[in-house]
């Protein structure tokens, strides 16, 4: 029996592999601090709608390249192509080390945390839980801080990590019931608050000046970005995806579209729950989850049903994470540039069993040292700068390979990649300014995988 992975996710699937990478707890989060920014409810659609639209831009020069090469590991395989080993090796090494990983962490505490809300958990003495190891730049090491929190979220880890262990289907199974269930509880409160809300949607006057308000927008933006991560993550089951040349394109252009759609029309509904000042003042208090306290104004039991919305998204977007991922790691050992265990195959299960629980070790690390908290702080900074390559890599590719059949072309080329890509140059020098500290981390993190590239790279070398 072969021991490589098998297509068996359709259409469907990988949409809501799309859908379910998206959604998690950012869209029902990031309106009160979007709301602070701008000041105007108009201008928080807008900027959801921006975001979505550049998001798109993206995806769509992502497809055509999936199209051309459907292979286990998406964008670690495209970049090879593009610009070689080493760089599509960097991708890699960020993908493990801060990208994918800290995104898996970060939301599993985030489920946890919603969960602790409903139920609380546990702690341990004041003496434990404040108990500092070391402290590095404004991170502090305290492994028991939150402790009840940080068992939840590992639990969850490992117990999705076992799942997808066993076979993809099952992993497939909880994102598409999961997903559908989040995309239904999205549908129904944007239903439910247009019909009970009495907020007008309309513009404010905006207090801010001309000159403040481009830097107070693109900040708003980057609060939106958060929520769109994961729309690349549908290409790392390139392997497993039926007819991938050309589902891999439709999942990547649907699944973003359909998640821009309900972005835009929910933060809409929020805000006939609430004007832009309760919304501000959820920010400045930063103890309340914004869509949780806005439905509350008119349906007590709302807020109940939010914060199970977000425990489902949550659960499902963490699971999206572990599913797709270790395809990264399995594609960069199958070439000799990571541990060459993770490049097995499991016998029974298909599965890149090994690099499932390579991921799985380093996740826990991350939740139990709180790491991930630093780690989310650069994540949309370094997952950009690999973003724009990619979006580049379209018109290199039309020039390298011209004659190479194209399912899927992205559209109004080369417009968008290019306009993607000038963005991406933008978020990240934006970025920098912004946050030198975890930019300068976030860039030492990327280049600490050029040694580690050429040591795996002498390791898997034919000695002579």
């Amino acid at each position: 029996m072969s021991q490589e992975l098998k297509q068996k996710l359709g259409v469907f699937s990988a949409v809501m592999v799309v859908v379910s990478a998206m959604i998690g707890s950012g869209v029902f989060k990031q309106i009160s601090q979007m709301s602070y920014n701008l000041q105007d409810s108009v201008w928080v659609l807008v900027a959801w709608a921006c975001a979505g639209l550049i998001t798109l831009m993206g995806s769509l020069s992502n497809a055509e390249v999936a199209g051309m090469i459907a292979k286990p590991g998406g964008q670690y395989v495209y970049f090879q192509t593009m610009y070689g080993k080493l760089f599509a090796f960097l991708f890699g090494w960020a993908s493990f080390s801060v990208i994918q990983t800290a995104t898996a962490a970060s939301v599993a505490f985030v489920f946890a945390e919603s969960l602790n809300n409903l139920i609380p958990l546990p702690q341990v003495s004041a003496y434990w839980s404040n108990l500092t190891l070391f402290t590095f730049y404004d991170f502090q090491l305290q492994p028991f801080n939150n402790l009840g929190v940080k068992s939840i979220a590992c639990l969850l880890v490992l117990v999705l990590s076992m799942i997808n262990y066993r076979g993809i289907d099952y992993g497939e199974r909880i994102s598409n019931l999961f997903g559908s269930a989040v995309v239904l509880g999205v549908f129904f409160i944007i239903v439910f608050s247009f019909v009970m809300g009495d907020n007008p949607v309309k513009s404010q006057s905006s207090q801010f000046k001309e000159i403040d308000f481009l830097p107070m927008f693109f900040s708003a933006m980057l609060a939106a970005f958060w929520a769109y991560e994961g729309w690349n993550n549908v290409g790392f089951l390139g392997g497993e995806i039926k007819n991938p040349k050309k589902n891999i394109p439709i999942a990547l252009a649907l699944g973003t579209i359909i998640v821009m759609v309900l972005y835009v029309f929910v933060n809409a509904a929020f805000f006939k729950l609430g004007d832009i000042s309760f919304y501000n003042q959820i920010y400045q208090q930063d103890n309340q989850v914004a869509a949780i306290a806005g439905i509350k104004q008119v349906w007590i039991m709302g807020g109940l049903f939010i914060s199970i919305l977000i425990i489902v998204s949550t659960f499902n977007s963490t699971n999206n994470s572990l599913m797709t991922a270790p395809r990264i790691y399995y594609a960069m050992a199958k070439d000799g540039l990571f541990f060459k265990k993770a490049g097995l195959s499991h016998p029974k299960f298909l599965t890149p069993h090994k690099a499932i629980l390579l991921q799985l070790f380093w996740c826990l690390v991350l939740i139990i040292s709180g790491s991930f908290n630093m780690l989310t702080e650069m994540l949309v900074f370094v997952a950009f700068i690999f973003y724009g390559c990619g979006a580049f890599g379209v018109i290199i590719l039309r020039r390298k390979m011209p004659n190479e059949n194209r399912p899927f072309k992205v559209p109004l080329y080369p417009i968008i990649p290019l306009v993607f890509t000038l963005f991406s140059a933008f978020l990240v020098y934006y970025s920098i300014v912004q946050s030198p500290g975890y930019a300068i981390i976030g860039l030492i993190l990327v280049v600490l995988g050029v040694p580690l590239y050429y040591f795996f790279n002498h390791q898997s070398s034919p000695k002579s």
